[in-house]
């Protein structure tokens, strides 16, 4: 898809039907009630929401039934991780959080209002997101990037009793759990008989391969752009050092293609490629997950000749892994029974759910539901909400 030049005018970028459809933004607010006399804004505005006001401030929780906040998300970044384009600033960012937005409504019914900060300091987006949260029953964490990623998360979770959740580690991990359990299937294995190797340490890799191991993968290894992450490996990074401690019993030190050797799994989450031949040296009925966007790390056609199982982040080819699949239905579960967290049973429950749907239907080229299945965001949400309340999280 050709970019349009920072360069051209106004009148020329309505004519390209990618700027059109942005055009005054993709969202707006829409008002729950008319107000169409004195009475009407008697109850809405003064004096009547002086009441709702003060059972509120008598009964906090009130909050989530008569104002809009138990319903709704905020989707917050700091605009340096977004999609493949870097760290582009929140302005920037915009069009993208606009974007989510929009699918949270579109595909489970949740409010959401995208909030792009200026401040990039762990600190100041930890301060300002808390200080935002008691506007929101939810916070969508997005692009922001690694490691800074996951000591904000961490430390919103320790700090705030509503679901902190970054989307591009664990909307990422529960698709591609969902769609390597169906993989699996397809072969005649289970994640448990699995070798797998990842190629990218940043936010989706370490989510990716945690969820992974905690699914009971048979063994998985993660590589960067230095190579195989092992421990006694100079230069990493905690988060890489803490990924070290608990993958790679194989000891592989070398390049992602050498550990690839007689491997059954590959996930590509690094935006580099993957020669054939690294496939082709791959264990028979091979699993191939290139996702990276919007160029796989080996094109599906490429991949095919060898792998039994070919799945992308691309909508133009079958089988993609796409996030959508996963944050609107968690959202609307940790939402619906007013969910403190979002704990690591509830993303595998949503893992599981999502594989579900496939059903009967399952075959190498249909391992993942669509966006469009209706049936994807209540089946996620129900899962969701029942594992909270296993897990004790749930408020009602």
């Amino acid at each position: 898809m050709a970019v349009t030049p920072f360069s051209a005018s106004l009148e020329s970028l309505d004519v390209d039907p990618i700027f059109a459809v942005h055009r005054g933004g993709k969202i707006e607010v829409r008002s729950t009630i008319p107000v169409r006399d004195a009475d009407d804004l008697s109850l809405a505005y003064t004096p009547g929401v002086a009441q709702v006001c003060t059972a509120i401030a008598e009964q906090p929780d009130l909050v989530n039934d008569y104002t809009w906040v138990g319903g709704t998300v905020a989707v917050v970044s700091d605009g340096t991780a977004v999609l493949g384009l870097g760290d582009i600033g929140p302005a920037a960012a915009m069009p993208v959080m606009e974007g989510k937005a929009l699918l949270f409504k579109e595909f489970a019914g949740v409010d959401a209002v995208p909030i792009c900060l200026d401040c990039t300091d762990v600190d100041a987006l930890v301060e300002t997101v808390a200080r935002l949260a008691p506007s929101f029953g939810g916070i969508n964490l997005e692009d922001i990037s690694a490691p800074r990623c996951f000591e904000v998360e961490d430390r919103l979770r320790e700090r705030l009793s509503i679901p902190v959740f970054h989307d591009d580690q664990h909307g990422t991990a529960i698709v591609v759990t969902a769609a390597l359990r169906n993989a699996a299937r397809v072969t005649g294995r289970s994640l448990g008989d699995l070798r797998a190797v990842v190629a990218g340490a940043g936010a989706s890799g370490v989510a990716v391969t945690r969820m992974l191991l905690n699914a009971g993968i048979g063994d998985i290894a993660v590589s960067d752009s230095k190579g195989m992450i092992y421990q006694g490996r100079e230069g990493l990074n905690p988060s890489k050092r803490a990924l070290a401690e608990v993958t790679n019993r194989g000891g592989f030190t070398g390049s992602t293609e050498e550990a690839l050797a007689g491997a059954d799994v590959f996930v590509g989450l690094s935006g580099s490629t993957l020669p054939e031949g690294a496939v082709a040296s791959m264990a028979t009925d091979a699993i191939v997950f290139a996702l990276s966007n919007p160029t796989p790390e080996v094109l599906p056609e490429v991949a095919r000749r060898h792998a039994r199982v070919v799945a992308t982040g691309r909508s133009d080819f079958p089988n993609q892994i796409n996030n959508v699949l996963a944050f609107p239905g968690v959202f609307r579960g940790a939402l619906d029974v007013r969910a403190s967290a979002i704990t690591e049973a509830m993303k595998v429950a949503a893992a599981d759910a999502l594989a579900d749907v496939v059903g009967e239907d399952l075959s190498a080229d249909y391992i993942i539901p669509s966006p469009f299945d209706q049936r994807v965001a209540p089946a996620v949400a129900s899962a969701v909400a029942h594992q909270a309340r296993l897990d004790g999280v749930a408020r009602r």
